[in-house]
């Protein structure tokens, strides 16, 4: 049996309204449920009922994922009282509860998922799970085989702490070289820092992928898309 909730709940879930105002508007008669007119705000419904409102059918979705080109400039939160956040750029979103799964640095660009799925997002978090991240980067300075091996030792960026190995691969090695890194973790500033820890400085970074996701070619900084059925079911298997 479908799990029910109050009418009220659905519709502010699907951004319809505040819960106030739409408990006005359900005692006014602006929705119908099944095809008939529900005055009652804490009604129960299924997320399959037909729910319209002024007569345009309201579709639930209990769990949305979308995947962001995040452009430089942007910052990865909910809100900010200073700066456009990445929430600000998904401008048909329905649902209120959508948060970034991780935090890209406000210079920094490239993927980032932005969903209601706090369990999947844990998953993906967790240090314990080990999830690869994958970046490019534009790195002043000559990036050797030296470079190479110490992260595949762990790089000291504190004073008592040491990341976890990565895969760094040189892609242009020059004055200012060309790199693909693989981490397994999301310390504050890490690729960053990772390189500062070598003597070089990142001055472009763009993350690639997160777990099974890849970055879709096709977006340009800024755009966004949900995922496929078969892109969620990827990401649930990330191991």
């Amino acid at each position: 049996m479908a799990v029910q909730i109050r009418l009220d709940k659905f519709l502010a879930d699907m951004g319809i309204g505040t819960r106030s105002e739409i408990k006005q508007w359900i005692r006014k008669g602006r929705v119908k449920v099944n095809h008939m007119v529900i005055t009652k705000p804490e009604s129960k419904v299924a997320p399959d009922d037909t729910v319209c409102f002024d007569d345009v059918r309201v579709s639930y979705q209990s769990l949305v994922y979308y995947m962001l080109y995040k452009p430089a400039g942007v910052v990865s939160a909910t809100r900010d009282k200073v700066s456009r956040t990445v929430l600000d750029l998904i401008t048909d979103r329905q649902r209120k509860d959508l948060f970034p799964v991780g935090r890209l640095d406000k210079d920094t660009e490239g993927l980032l998922l932005i969903t209601n799925d706090g369990e999947l997002a844990h998953q993906l978090l967790s240090p314990k799970k080990h999830v690869d991240k994958v970046y490019y980067a534009k790195v002043k300075g000559k990036v050797t085989g030296e470079d190479t091996e110490a992260f595949l030792e762990g790089v000291m960026i504190e004073e008592d702490y040491r990341t976890l190995p990565a895969k760094l691969t040189i892609l242009a090695s020059d004055a200012v070289s060309e790199v693909e890194l693989t981490i397994q973790e999301g310390k504050f500033h890490q690729v960053k820092r990772m390189f500062e820890a070598m003597g070089k400085e990142v001055i472009y970074l763009k993350r690639l992928s997160m777990g099974n996701l890849r970055l879709d070619e096709g977006l340009k900084p800024g755009e966004y898309r949900e995922l496929t059925k078969e892109e969620i079911a990827l990401l649930r298997n990330t191991r």
